[in-house]
Parts: C-alpha cells; sequence; structure tokens
C-alpha cells in the first residue's frame, strides 16, 4: 500500500454555506495494480485524485503517501511529494507549446537539478518505453492526440515515481489511440507502478486490477 484515505473529507465555503465535495472516504492504492475510479461529472472523482496527488489537504480524515501523513506536512514538503513521488497524466495532456517533446519530459528532472547526462539517459529511456523516439523533436502541435498522451505519460514516468495518477487520460483521444495508452498504463502497474485513473467510461474497466465508484462525494461500491 503506497497511497490511502481514512474516513477523508473535503469542504469548501461556498456562497451559500459550506460544500461537501467529499464525505468520509476511505480507500488504498497499491503498489503494482492499475485502480480505476469511476463516477459521473461532479461526483467527486477528480477531487480524490488531487488528495491522492497532495494538491489539496482533506478537511477531515487523514492522507497518507508513501508513510507520511499528509495533514501534518508543509506546503513545501507536500510540493517535494508531488515532484519526487507522483506522476500526473492530465486529460488536456498539459505539455509546454513551446518545448520540444524531450523537452517537455525533461523539464521535472531539471527541477530535480539532475546532471545533463542523467537528464539525456532518463529522457531517452522513457522516450523508448512509450516508443516516442521518432518523434522527440517535435513540438505538441505537431503530435496527434494520442502521441501527445504518449509524451505525458512519458513525462509523468521520467522521475520514477510510485505512484502515477491520470484524470480522464482518454477523453480526448480516438478509439486506437485509447487502446494503445491504457495498455501502456497498464504495463506500468504490471511493472510495479501504483497507477489510478479517474474516468467515466465503464470501458475501461477491463484494464483495471479494482475499481470504486464514487457519486456525491461518497465512495459507493468497491469492485475487485
Amino acid at each position: 500500500m503506497v497511497a490511502q484515505l481514512i474516513n477523508a473529507s473535503k469542504t469548501y465555503d461556498s456562497q451559500t454555506g459550506k460544500l461537501t465535495v467529499l464525505d468520509g472516504c476511505s480507500m488504498k492504492l497499491n503498489e503494482g495494480e492499475l485502480l480505476l475510479i469511476i463516477g459521473p461529472s461532479g461526483s467527486g472523482k477528480t477531487t480524490l485524485l488531487s488528495l491522492l496527488g497532495c494538491l489539496i489537504y482533506p478537511t477531515e480524515g487523514t492522507l497518507e503517501i508513501d508513510g507520511k501523513v499528509i495533514n501534518r506536512l508543509s506546503a513545501n514538503k507536500m510540493a517535494a511529494i508531488r515532484l519526487n513521488t507522483i506522476g500526473f497524466v492530465f486529460q488536456q495532456f498539459n505539455l509546454l507549446a513551446a518545448l520540444t517533446a524531450e523537452d517537455n519530459i525533461a523539464f521535472p528532472l531539471k527541477m530535480q537539478n539532475h546532471s545533463a547526462v542523467e537528464i539525456k539517459k532518463r529522457t531517452e529511456e522513457v522516450l523508448k518505453k512509450v516508443n516516442m523516439r521518432e518523434h522527440r523533436k517535435k513540438l505538441p502541435r505537431q503530435l496527434s492526440g494520442g502521441q501527445q498522451q504518449r509524451i505525458a505519460i512519458a513525462r509523468a514516468l521520467v522521475t520514477n515515481p510510485k505512484i502515477i495518477l491520470c484524470d480522464e487520460p482518454t477523453a480526448s483521444l480516438d478509439k486506437e489511440s485509447l487502446y494503445v495508452v491504457m495498455d501502456e498504463l497498464k504495463q506500468l502497474a504490471q511493472d510495479g507502478k501504483a497507477v489510478a485513473v479517474v474516468t467515466h467510461d465503464p470501458r475501461l474497466t477491463e484494464y483495471a486490477d479494482r475499481c470504486i465508484e464514487i457519486n456525491n462525494g461518497i465512495i459507493t461500491n468497491v469492485k475487485q
């Protein structure tokens, strides 16, 4: 187990009072598995992913990542966990438009202050892993949606994080690209990563080791 929520809730202040987005959620994310988090729009699944990604603190309950209780950490220590322990894959790819594919991948390594030699080596390795070496010098606008998502996966993977978090990673892809991306995420889980995928698409359940459903901020079902 590399991450867990214990009776975690997230509440925001709104003009009409307190808005509870997550309510008493408990779950675990294990190394070597692909966990699917399913729910309709507005169900709270992205907030759940944001908690696991150390982007926000729980209002109540406990969040643990890699053995650390996140509730007690400073913002700087939270940022260090995001950089070193967690890789993010987003629906809209979030690649930097002015950088080539390989420079987008290398960006987190530069933030970690690795040497140029190490950056080149690790960038090469992940480009090969997602079968994108021939596209390394292209800008994001020169890549298809599926190719951009594979570069985004490589960027998430290059720091060798224990956790890969994906927010609707296939929503912008055609059917063929969807299968390619999910096969790669499944392989990452089989290689020992803890992979969590948020989606509203039940077709992705065939790739999952476990599924949880969330509705109105409550985890309502767990499927093994």
